[in-house]
């Protein structure tokens, strides 16, 4: 259990969006005085975990984020033995915590969903906070019965604020090793307890580099400790396995489904495809990750029957199905944030979500993934390291699939500067879906104010008619489209200046401005291969003239392809640009970034380019 790791990555992530533009991401606005984590670990695995935290409001805007504290729990595995808290005021009065200042609530994502209601949180809230004042919390937790039989591990780092002491005690049993990868935490000298053995780690504090745009996880590159009793990621998932043995049995309910979902299909990467794609659509997805959310799926049939699961019940089902189609396959562990190292120590903080493999034709799934059609892999679960439950070996998932945008756009200009227009979409491969699932969960209501807002999100003023084509089924390819007037295209007679670029609703552009987010990089970054291409086309009323239009341009490198071609013939004025990126993981280095910016700004200059004309 990671007691206090939960708030510290909820965090770490919001800390990613909202960093500020400085060289460092150290907040200012709480000193963290104490933080003390001491677990006593039992031979089964269990252990009791005392929590000492001080924490100092050094600016009035942490008093609305700070001045609560969340502890996560398991209602069937943990017993919470002591909570107190107080408010330290700077003349030394002290506000305790009353017992009705500490709440007890369900988390949310196990909110109407029965199996997963002993997922708890104790929310904490300190009275009176103003700056100045220091928050100091003491909580007991007891796990008596462990995620894993005779197994133990915790994963910690420390949020970006100035840590004056932050120490984490392990006394293990004399017959358990405790396994460490530790960056940024130095092990301290340390007494062994009566009957048991102690590793005592203290963090280093200093300034953090701020998170930048799309890099990935702090945990691969900043301070962290990880620790446990495995000694390797093999024995890591033999333990795993053996605590699920029997959940993927089938039975004649399974069977019967499955044989009626593969009716007709002799191809068996049809079959597979079939079965995953109807539990995506029908088993309702709880997202409780592995490790908060316990490690032992529900049996497969139990399953089938409420209708709904989190990620280690999906894929029990599904491997089950498949079983019963003749087709064999595997359960496999992987980050679903931005991880893509695995520490030397095997944890559950980094292999939190379960996706299934059939080796034989060297096919992920992950039934989970509402937004994505069976046979892809959601975007966060590419060129991963994973774990492969049957054989303990670790594998990567593809660093990319197919995936292709096209967009066009065409502008019918009007002497008074309005303009009729028409702009369809076709997204192909992984993307295709994402975007039909976003019409779909779209009502009625925001599909009439689609096109206002598309085009207000470029600067213009009008309305229109949206055609969300087939948004029925997951195939392949989607197409969508919207018509309509833009009632201030372009302020003739001029001169003006107008865009050569669109962004409705993603596009070319977008995608280079997300890649080129940051000036430099110190981190390495999360980038996808990106095949894009937009057209333009831009019909003008016969009394306006082109004064200047932009010159065409070319780059390429071993990882770019990037054209842009400007045209006129007659009164019709055309644009077209194509943009292909490929790497060869999923993430790119902070050093080829140094490579990539010039490029990028290219790119950008080509993008803010306008076409100059003039009315009679």
């Amino acid at each position: 259990m990671q007691v206090p790791c939960v708030a510290l990555l909820l965090f770490l992530f919001a800390l990613c969006a909202g960093a500020a533009a400085r060289d460092t991401g150290t907040d200012t606005s709480m000193v963290i005085n104490k933080s003390v984590q001491h677990f006593v670990v039992e031979p089964d695995g269990g252990y009791t975990v005392t929590v000492d935290i001080a924490r100092t409001i050094a600016e009035p805007r942490a008093i609305v984020a700070e001045s609560q504290y969340y502890i996560s729990y398991k209602r069937t595995l943990d017993e919470v033995l002591a909570v107190d808290a107080y408010t330290q005021k700077t003349d030394g009065a002290r506000f305790p915590v009353e017992a009705g200042q500490i709440r007890d609530q369900e988390e949310l994502a196990s909110s109407d969903a029965p199996l997963f209601t002993d997922t708890r949180t104790k929310v904490v809230v300190f009275p009176q906070v103003a700056v100045g004042d220091r928050l100091v919390l003491h909580y007991v937790i007891h796990r008596h019965t462990p995620l894993l039989p005779g197994q133990f591990d915790d994963l910690s780092a420390s949020g970006f604020y100035q840590n004056a002491q932050f120490e984490l005690i392990y006394d293990v049993p004399p017959s358990m090793t405790l396994y460490a990868d530790a960056v940024g935490f130095l092990p301290l000298p340390a007494e062994d307890p009566p009957h048991h053995k102690r590793y005592h780690w203290r963090y280093v504090a200093g300034d953090n580099q701020r998170i930048e745009a799309n890099s990935v996880s702090y945990f691969d590159y900043g301070k962290r400790l990880s620790v446990s009793t495995y000694p390797d990621y093999a024995a890591f998932a033999s333990a795993f396995r053996a605590a699920g043995s029997g959940a993927t049995q089938g039975d004649a309910d399974i069977a019967a489904l499955a044989y009626q979902l593969t009716a007709g299909l002799a191809d068996p990467r049809a079959k597979a495809l079939a079965l995953s794609e109807w539990v995506r659509r029908h088993i309702r997805y709880v997202a409780v990750y592995i490790g908060p959310g316990g490690v032992v799926p529900h049996p497969a049939a139990t399953v089938l029957r409420q209708r709904y699961g989190d990620c280690k019940d999906h894929a029990v089902l599904l491997h089950a199905l498949l079983a019963a189609a003749g087709i064999d396959s595997t359960e496999v562990l992987v980050n679903n944030g931005k991880a893509y190292r695995l520490p030397r120590t095997p944890t559950f903080g980094i292999l939190n979500h379960m996706i299934n493999f059939v080796p034989a034709l060297n096919l992920y799934l992950d039934s989970t993934a509402r937004s994505v059609s069976a046979g892809y892999l959601p975007a966060s679960e590419l060129g991963k390291p994973a774990l492969r439950l049957d054989s303990g070996k670790l594998v990567t998932t593809p660093a990319a699939q197919p995936q292709r945008e096209r967009t066009s756009a065409w502008f019918d200009v009007q002497p008074d500067g309005r303009s009729r227009f028409q702009v369809s979409k076709t997204m192909s491969g992984a993307i295709a879906e994402p975007y039909r699932q976003a019409v779909r969960d779209t009502g009625p209501a925001d599909r009439e104010q689609f096109v206002a807002r598309m085009l207000q999100g470029v600067g213009q003023a009008g309305s229109g008619l949206f055609d969300p084509g087939s948004t029925d089924g997951s195939g392949d390819e989607y197409h969508l489209s919207f018509a309509g007037t833009s009632e201030n295209f372009a302020s003739l007679p001029g001169p003006v200046g107008l865009a050569t670029s669109y962004s409705y609703w993603g596009g070319l552009s977008e995608m280079v401005a997300e890649l080129a987010q940051e000036k430099e990089r110190r981190q390495d970054f999360i980038c996808p291969a990106v095949d894009v291409q937009d057209e333009l086309g831009i019909r003008l009323p016969r009394s306006v003239h082109v004064l200047a239009l932009p010159k065409d341009l070319a780059l390429a490198d071993r990882h770019f392809s990037y054209h842009a071609a400007y045209s006129k013939k007659g009164d019709t004025v055309m644009v077209k640009r194509t943009l292909r990126f490929t790497h060869e993981g999923a993430v790119c280095a902070a050093e080829e970034y140094k490579k990539m910016a010039p490029l990028l700004e290219r790119m950008m200059r080509d993008l803010r380019s306008q076409l100059v004309i003039s009315g009679a």
